[in-house]
């Protein structure tokens, strides 16, 4: 989990402004459970009647992800959806119906990347592994 003091102190010392609304999307950010895009940023923001721009989210969320507190995981019907970072590693099954994201961790498959890797004398940085498909729920409401 990430540490909301840390993070202060290092946005003081990259000299990126610390106001109330930047303070208060930092929190909406960190109090997500999961996935999340910024329209649901947007939407949290404006039911908690905070007074943060839809600019003042994007920006934040930008300043996030290059510093490495969140992560953009997944890119699905024109959305891009992200989740905090410093997670243990995972991949995600996505429903096409529904839009619900499974994490996931297999260590076969991980292996498998590995193997490939080092078959290809190829030195992995990182890597996303997105399955695309219908849920359990979706394919029960489709037999109904």
């Amino acid at each position: 989990m990430i540490n909301k003091e840390e993070l202060i102190k290092k946005l003081k010392l990259k000299n990126f402004k610390l106001t109330k609304q930047r303070l208060e999307i930092i929190d909406e950010i960190l109090n997500f459970n999961g996935h999340f895009e910024i329209e649901d940023l947007v939407f949290k923001s404006r039911e908690k009647n905070l007074k943060a721009s839809r600019s003042t989210i994007y920006r934040t969320l930008a300043i996030l992800k290059d510093l490495g507190y969140i992560e953009e995981v997944i890119k699905f019907n024109n959305k891009t959806f992200y989740e905090v970072a410093n997670k243990e590693h995972h991949d995600h099954l996505i429903c096409l119906s529904c839009g619900k994201i499974i994490e996931f961790h297999d260590e076969k498959i991980e292996s498998i990347q590995n193997e490939v890797c080092k078959k290809y004398n190829f030195k992995p940085v990182y890597h996303r592994l997105e399955i695309f498909g219908i849920c359990e729920d979706c394919q029960k409401k489709e037999k109904v």
